[in-house]
């Protein structure tokens, strides 16, 4: 007996001593993932890629440490009772990733998945598929990471008579592709084109972006990095046809596979992580580009002079500044941009979306020398929007804007209080007044009267 304890404190002492030097694997993190191909559709286009999707993610997931919930094929009954198993696993999880390949739509901002034996006649028939939002505030119960992968941007010829059958009902949005979905704080969103867009389904065994996906996902690599070397690969293969939409809102490094690190004791509660200063840069550089203007230029550098695009704005801006340098005098006027200059009144009206509710919000807004500025100020860093863009001579442009949100019950995927986010307005305007539309994620109307 004593031989035995004395055995078993020699292998306890091993294990030990490998765990130290970085060895051991990381079993105490729980990981969960819900993988779903949809292919054998009854009544619209088949897909045969997503059945060999599910099964290859599935078994790279595996491989990477996952217990993994995989349906092939899913009727709506087989569906729901698989991502509600989901569900319950990933409140107990550390790290919860959701991957689907498969017929999908969006209807009024929101996006559906859709099991094989789904009809889709009217807007009611919707009741019958799986909506994103669902399962976004299914992965926000994981405590560490999560992760939605949309392999599902195909063209859906239901999408059409849907469509047909809401213009003889009342207005409604359907757009191509899907709506895009901002990733709540510590997830990563991932579909495979950008927003609005639909993808190939491939003529090999996997999609491209499925392809990438499993050529990159079992890489030691820091996990925003895997997903970005994802969307380059399908950017590149697609011969810069398909970019993936990426939304990241993470907080430190993550590893799926990577280095293994021991804590031993720490002495002292360890400090919260710093909010990272250039986490937002890219999102911004993307609005200041969009608009174009010296402002918006300057307004980034003010607010990202560290970052990744302080140098691209430092050119732009030189670039404006110099062709502003060389045009002739008197040009601004003769050009018309000041026919808008003045005081505006601006009214935002957002329906209804999912569970967010509709809002109606009034904003106070100057043109000066063509350039539009509106805002609304918040409480406490909250509550917040700006919009900025040029007004040309005829009137039609893109504006930008960006804020941060209220009261949960008004945002898409109930997030927080405080969340930036950022979308962009195709607007017209004549002399006196002007309409808008939101680009992105739910429908919103805007009506500008100048004073």
């Amino acid at each position: 007996m004593r031989a035995l304890s004395r055995l078993c404190l020699a292998g306890f002492c091993l294990a030990l001593v490998a765990c130290w030097l970085g060895l051991c694997p990381a079993s105490a993190e729980t990981r969960v993932a819900l993988v779903i191909g949809n292919g054998a559709y009854a009544s619209t286009a088949q897909l045969p890629n997503p059945p060999h999707d599910a099964e290859d993610v599935a078994a790279s997931l595996r491989r990477s440490g996952f217990e993994v919930f995989q349906g092939v094929d899913l009727r709506q009954a087989d569906m729901q009772d698989l991502t509600i198993r989901f569900a319950r696993a990933a409140s107990r999880a550390d790290v919860a990733i959701f991957y689907y390949s498969g017929h999908a739509m969006q209807f009024n901002g929101v996006n559906y998945l859709m099991p094989i034996d789904a009809v889709l006649t009217d807007e009611a028939d919707l009741k019958r598929f799986v909506r994103v939002d669902d399962i976004v505030n299914d992965l926000q119960q994981a405590k560490n990471l999560r992760i939605l992968v949309l392999d599902s941007c195909r063209d859906n010829p239901l999408a059409e008579s849907l469509k047909r059958s809401a213009s003889m009902t009342r207005a409604a949005s359907i757009g191509r592709g899907l709506s895009k979905v901002e990733a709540p704080r510590g997830t990563i969103v991932s579909f495979s084109t950008q927003s609005g867009q639909t993808a190939a389904d491939g003529s090999g065994r996997n999609s491209p972006y499925t392809t990438a996906f499993l050529k990159h996902i079992e890489e030691p690599q820091e996990i925003g990095d895997v997903f970005r070397d994802i969307s380059s690969d399908v950017y590149d293969t697609s011969g810069k046809t398909q970019l993936p939409e990426l939304s990241l809102s993470i907080i430190g490094k993550f590893y799926l596979n990577g280095p293994v690190s021991v804590t031993i004791a720490p002495t002292a509660p360890q400090a919260a992580p710093r909010p990272d200063p250039c986490g937002s840069a890219e999102a911004h550089w993307k609005a200041a580009d969009t608009i174009g203007t010296v402002a918006a230029f300057e307004d980034h550098l003010a607010r990202f002079s560290n970052c990744s695009f302080a140098n691209l704005a430092k050119a732009r801006l030189d670039g404006l500044k110099q062709k502003t340098a060389l045009a002739p005098a008197g040009n601004t006027k003769a050009g018309g941009s000041k026919d808008f200059d003045g005081n505006w009144d601006v009214t935002l009206n957002c329906a209804s979306t999912g569970k967010a509710q509709g809002f109606t919000r009034p904003l106070s807004a100057t043109v000066a020398n063509g350039v539009f500025h509106a805002e609304a100020q918040g409480q406490g860093g909250v509550n917040r929007l700006d919009i900025d863009g040029q007004i040309p001579p005829d009137g039609k442009t893109t504006l930008s804007a960006r804020g941060s949100t209220g009261a949960s019950t008004y945002t898409l995927n109930n997030l927080p209080p405080g969340s930036p986010y950022a979308f962009t307005i195709d607007a017209q305007f004549d002399r006196s007044r002007g309409t808008g539309k939101r680009n992105e994620a739910r429908p919103c109307s805007l009506v500008f009267v100048k004073r």
